[in-house]
């Protein structure tokens, strides 16, 4: 896949001033085909940096592109092709999915799929009948899905999109979620403090805490370059200086080394030392992403 295509979405030195809250600098691009999970603690400007982004707030710096649209100036342009969900979003209650359905297809009438949103609703388990006051949540949040996923956008933006749903749930509405990027001109922002969700189905990862962008690449990258390595050490021993080493767990006669660049030599660095490494493993994404938090927040004082 190359570079050069009109990204999904390109953000550059986007920043925006509250009283108590600052979004930073945030610069990351999406392309075409791919998924790219925006992962965040609670509060970290996920959601603002969403809301940016679909031109409901402005920012005070920096540019937002969506599908080659200059945001907010084009963003009816832009929003044609944009499906968007977030957590917060509510469906009319007292009216059923099939009258959402029917309100959608009008807005989108040569783009909504008939076809699929059948589909979509046996997978999903829902019925036309159904009032939205009677929905679970779960149910809420795939009618939601169902209505961006029908109108096949280039871009669908999820914002926190299975938060609440049970394991089964989940694993329906990802699956789904991987079918959409088999068509390699459509793209996905998932954000999620989730990561095991976002482990499984993105491509791209981008770490954001306290507003700003603490690092960002191809998730298969974080996953190969990041382990933590045990060791067992002599009383006396020093550490060698190491490249990439982010923490060093020491107690009087064992180590733990977490690092994010990781290669096949390192291990015989420590032995020439004189440790004894016990156990190299590789890291989960949260792992990881923990790790990158709380080494930045260190070197920022924080």
């Amino acid at each position: 896949m190359t570079t050069t295509a009109t990204p999904a979405i390109a953000l550059r030195g986007v920043s925006k001033r509250y009283r108590f809250f600052a979004l930073d600098d945030v610069s990351f691009r999406l392309e075409p085909g791919q998924i790219l999970g925006f992962v965040g603690p609670n509060g970290a400007g996920k959601s603002t940096t969403i809301r940016i982004l679909m031109a409901l707030v402005r920012p005070d710096a920096g540019d937002v592109e969506v599908l080659g649209c200059r945001m907010p100036d084009e963003q009816v342009r832009a929003k044609r092709e944009v499906g968007f969900v977030s957590e917060e979003m509510r469906l009319f209650p007292g009216a059923t999915i099939g009258w959402h359905v029917g309100f959608v297809r009008s807005v989108f009438p040569g783009a909504w799929d008939d076809r699929y949103a059948a589909r979509l609703l046996q997978r999903f388990h829902l019925h036309r009948e159904q009032r939205v006051k009677g929905l679970s949540h779960g149910e809420q949040v795939k009618a939601a899905l169902l209505l961006a996923l029908a109108r096949r956008p280039r871009l669908l933006v999820l914002d926190e999109p299975t938060v609440g749903l049970d394991p089964v749930a989940r694993q329906e509405v990802i699956g789904e979620l991987m079918e959409v990027v088999r068509d390699e001109e459509r793209s996905i922002l998932f954000s999620s403090h989730n990561t095991l969700d976002v482990e499984q189905i993105c491509d791209q990862i981008a770490f954001i805490d306290r507003g700003r962008i603490v690092d960002s690449g191809d998730k298969e990258a974080f996953l190969e370059r990041w382990r933590r390595l045990s060791l067992e050490l002599p009383a006396t021993i020093a550490l060698p200086e190491v490249p990439g080493v982010v923490d060093v767990a020491r107690s009087a006669r064992t180590a733990v080394v977490t690092v994010n660049a990781f290669e096949e030599a390192l291990p015989a660095a420590y032995q020439r030392a004189g440790a004894v490494v016990r156990d190299v493993q590789r890291m989960t994404l949260e792992e990881i992403f923990v790790a990158t938090v709380m080494n930045r927040r260190k070197e920022r004082g924080e």
